[in-house]
């Protein structure tokens, strides 16, 4: 009867005691078979649960590194720190490392100062260039794991990618944008918050395919750069408005909402329909006030949690598993919302836009 497992914590699972498993594991006779049968069943019982006995009293150490705007930092800490529960019995601690723009040595040396320190896994969310690979490659080779969340660094030696397919994300985006428009005329105004993030190039590629496929006489204007800061979104987008009067509906890849939304109406313009990426709390309020047609939302709570699993099946505290699947794109709009949460601590939300008049 092969297995992993000391005798007596065998034992201890069936209830019964060391000398009586002693003689079932090594058929020296004596016992009822029932008796038996409560070892065999013990043993399962253990291989079961395994995992969480791998897991008692182990502490990981993750580090969170994000270049994104506020409000979508502020989703992925909520989101975490609601999933930490979950993990129990094992204690995740993490430590935080958020910017919203900055040159990219910054970022590098935040990265290169967690491999010196030292720390169980880091999840990342970094625009994709050499310098980045490059730290991520010393983060590996000093044995700390990394996962890539919402956006990829497929060229790297991260562990693994956690998020959606984003050219799939795209043309659903394009498919949604070409139903609701119609036969209506107008051109497409598509928003980056960089070119650096592959998450939003490969976004734009998606939409731009399936527009072209579906819908050849739409022209799209393209803008980038924003960083998915409102004051840098707003001069964009006021600018992108004023040289081409017949965009009418947007697709907002990199975030700004609310500042896109404000350049519209001070120009007095209308945004026939406006589709939008994650459910952050700008988002949601949006959505609510009927200011954005649709937004294509992902569950940061399970991208969080299987990022954290892929970094203690690293260690070794998880038993393998098969290739991460991409996440669900779900597709909310006002009519079903999920219920509200609550606003963050210290945060106040901007006022809101009345809607241009239509």
């Amino acid at each position: 009867m092969g297995h992993p497992f000391p005798i007596r914590e065998i034992a201890r699972q069936a209830g019964l005691s060391e000398a009586t498993v002693d003689r079932v594991l090594n058929g020296r006779g004596g016992v009822r078979e029932s008796t038996a049968h409560e070892v065999r069943r013990a043993i399962a019982d253990l291989d079961r649960q395994r995992t969480q006995v791998r897991l008692v009293g182990r502490t990981f150490m993750v580090d969170i590194v994000m270049q994104a705007p506020e409000r979508f930092s502020t989703a992925v800490r909520a989101a975490l720190e609601a999933e930490l529960p979950a993990l129990h019995p094992a204690v995740l601690r993490s430590r935080f490392h958020f910017r919203e723009t900055g040159p990219v040595q910054e970022l590098v040396r935040t990265l290169d100062r967690i491999a010196r320190r030292g720390s169980q896994g880091v999840i990342l969310k970094a625009p994709d260039v050499p310098e980045v690979t490059e730290a991520v490659g010393r983060l590996t080779a000093a044995g700390v794991p990394v996962v890539t969340l919402v956006t990829d660094l497929p060229a790297s030696t991260r562990l693994g990618y956690v998020g959606i397919d984003d050219r799939a994300a795209g043309a659903t985006a394009a498919y949604l944008m070409g139903q609701w428009l119609g036969d209506r005329p107008g051109n497409i105004l598509t928003s980056l918050s960089s070119g650096f993030f592959r998450n939003e190039e490969e976004r734009e590629m998606g939409f731009r395919a399936a527009v072209r496929a579906r819908h050849p006489e739409r022209i799209l204007v393209e803008i980038t750069e924003g960083q998915g800061l409102d004051a840098t979104q707003y001069e964009l987008v006021h600018a992108a408005l004023e040289r081409d009067p017949d965009i009418r509906a947007v697709y907002s890849i990199g975030g700004g909402n609310i500042a896109t939304l404000r350049a519209f109406a001070d120009l007095g313009r209308d945004c026939a329909v406006f589709i939008a990426h994650d459910l952050d709390h700008d988002n949601t309020r949006l959505l609510r006030e009927h200011r954005l047609s649709a937004v294509l939302h992902h569950d940061l709570r399970t991208d969080l949690r299987e990022a954290c699993h892929q970094v203690m099946r690293a260690h070794g505290a998880l038993p393998p598993a098969g290739p991460t699947l991409p996440s669900a794109i779900q597709i909310v709009t006002p009519f079903n919302m999920p219920p509200a949460a609550p606003t963050p601590p210290g945060r106040q939300p901007p006022p809101l836009l009345a809607p241009p008049a239509r």
